[in-house]
């Protein structure tokens, strides 16, 4: 699906959706050298994080494997967290990209066969789990690097975004009035890594997944009677 295709009543926010692809994460603007330089720092970074855990990695380390200086590093990067951040954000834009124009229910799917807003926020729940649990180290780090971080993330906002234009759909139908914005806010609490993070050192990763499923389902009979 192209992005000349998002138009219509099959994904119930064509008129938001304008937002959302400002919202998405870009890949950087670069000259070819910086370019490779951001590359084998990322490589570097990914292969030293899976071997040794994000907090048995220093950035000289990563500087040395990645055959760039440590200064170079640190203005580029500024500290773990904003590599961290680098790191998330090809996942972060396969995940977007496939909200924005994938088929149903995560994406708007066709015209013909347009999921519910109920279907599509349980499967931007399931796709952000299996995102955030497979890299729960990098995207704790990035998320707490300091006070609020997590909220000030661009992609912070277009998930909050999306979820927020998903409940407005729901709540039209319904007849409900409702602060989605807040409501949006409330269903993307218990994804904070942060939070996944405690769950999953006391529970099987499936019982973390099966309880926000459950908070998802809560928020939607509330809001569709």
């Amino acid at each position: 699906m192209t992005e000349s295709e998002l138009t219509g009543p099959r994904s119930g926010y064509a008129s938001g959706a304008d937002e959302l692809l400002v919202l998405r994460t870009s890949p950087p603007k670069e000259r070819a050298d910086a370019a490779r330089n951001r590359s084998a720092v990322l490589e570097a970074a990914a292969r030293l994080f899976g071997s040794r855990g994000v907090d048995g990695v220093s950035m000289d380390a990563i500087a040395s494997a990645a055959g760039v200086g440590k200064g170079t590093l640190f203005r580029r990067f500024g500290d773990k967290a904003g590599l961290a951040t680098a790191l998330l954000d090809e996942r972060e834009r396969e995940l977007q990209e496939n909200i924005l124009f994938g088929d149903a229910p995560l994406g708007p799917g066709r015209v013909d066969d347009a999921p519910s807003p109920g279907e599509r926020l349980h499967a931007f729940v399931e796709a952000y789990l299996d995102y955030a649990l497979t890299h729960l180290d990098l995207v704790r780090m990035s998320e707490t690097a300091s006070p609020g971080a997590r909220y000030r993330i661009g992609a912070y906002r277009f998930w909050h975004r999306h979820v927020a234009l998903l409940l407005t759909r729901a709540t039209r139908d319904s007849g409900v009035h409702a602060d989605v914005d807040a409501f949006a806010h409330a269903l993307l609490a218990p994804l904070g890594a942060e939070h996944l993070h405690a769950m999953v050192a006391e529970q099987r990763p499936e019982r973390v997944r099966d309880a926000t499923l459950a908070v998802v389902n809560a928020l939607l009979a509330s809001l569709t009677p």
